[in-house]
């Protein structure tokens, strides 16, 4: 049976991928499904560069603003809904372009992974819970290094709801949160899969980093964050750890000067691209673009675009 074809353009944060992945939707009569993991909240647009309707030029974007940010979502829930999202696109014979950063969720829509044996347990989850408030966030973190400590260095202590996630995947599956990300490099693409990587000079990068968070506070991302304060949400919610929110709240608390908030906010989003070059060059099968290379925009979309056709075998 014929693979049906789709398209993925990643890398890491600021480098160009919503411009581009507009351009080829257009010309590829193309639908956008974001594989980012901010960008599925609500009110949250600013601090994660959610393109806004008039950027995305009347090409559907699907997979954006799914959740208000006192939700929980898991990458199963994520791979689900994306899924099915994915086949009503090809049932419309359009093209689906899956656009982000967020690896693990591109990974979920590549690879016919399960994240099905293991399904919660509430009493065993508010166990958990108790126990971090006793013992701390840093004792719940050492028992998961004990279990499976890959999954326990992908995550941070203080991501409390993950942490208690993994334990509980492993209490009810006896398999760690690891074995259902791993043993990828056998598997056939569940697509007929064109995949883009872009990428650019390191400096240049980062300054583009630095210039889109000094553009974000200029177009209110401090309003952004009062009003979600304002609306309830707190630190201690995922959607409001992200790049962006922490860093604003922390100011709206006292603990930094504005100044301090955009430098570490600017550093940590460096750092975060870093991380996300290293995840996707060890991904197998990504043609990576380097927009250093291109003298022009139209330069670059015509050229990826001639990858994809090539890729999928598009006249």
């Amino acid at each position: 049976m014929m693979k049906k074809p789709a398209v993925i353009i990643a890398g890491p944060t600021a480098v160009g991928k919503t411009k581009l992945s507009i351009e080829i939707a257009k010309s590829l009569d193309g639908e956008i499904v974001s594989a980012d993991s901010m960008q599925i909240y609500r009110y949250m647009d600013i601090g994660t560069a959610k393109p806004s309707l008039s950027e995305r030029q009347g090409i559907p974007h699907h997979m954006i603003d799914i959740l208000d940010p006192e939700q929980e979502f898991s990458v199963a829930e994520y791979q689900k809904m994306a899924l099915s999202i994915i086949d009503d696109i090809h049932r419309r014979n359009k093209l689906p372009i899956i656009v982000g950063g967020t690896g693990l969720y591109i990974k979920s829509l590549l690879y016919p992974m399960n994240f099905t044996d293991a399904y919660q347990d509430v009493e065993y989850r508010k166990k958990l819970q108790d126990m971090a408030e006793k013992k701390g966030k840093d004792y719940l973190h050492q028992k998961l290094k004990e279990i499976d400590p890959i999954t326990a260095a992908r995550l941070h202590p203080n991501d409390v709801k993950r942490v208690i996630r993994a334990l509980e995947v492993y209490y009810l599956s006896g398999k760690p949160m690891s074995h259902y990300v791993q043993n990828l490099k056998d598997m056939d693409f569940r697509y007929n899969v064109a995949m883009i990587g872009l990428t650019m000079d390191r400096a240049k990068l980062y300054e583009r980093i630095n210039r889109r968070v000094d553009a974000m506070i200029e177009a209110g991302l401090l309003d952004e964050v009062k009003d979600l304060l304002d609306r309830g949400y707190t630190r201690d919610m995922i959607s409001m750890q992200g790049l962006g929110y922490k860093e604003i709240i922390d100011y709206y608390q006292g603990k930094l000067s504005l100044e301090e908030a955009v430098q570490i906010l600017k550093r940590e989003t460096r750092r975060y691209a870093k991380r996300q070059l290293t995840w996707f060059r060890a991904q197998k099968g990504i043609k990576w673009i380097n927009m250093d290379e291109f003298n022009s925009e139209e330069e670059l979309v015509d050229y990826a675009i001639s990858c994809i056709k090539k890729k999928l075998n598009f006249i």
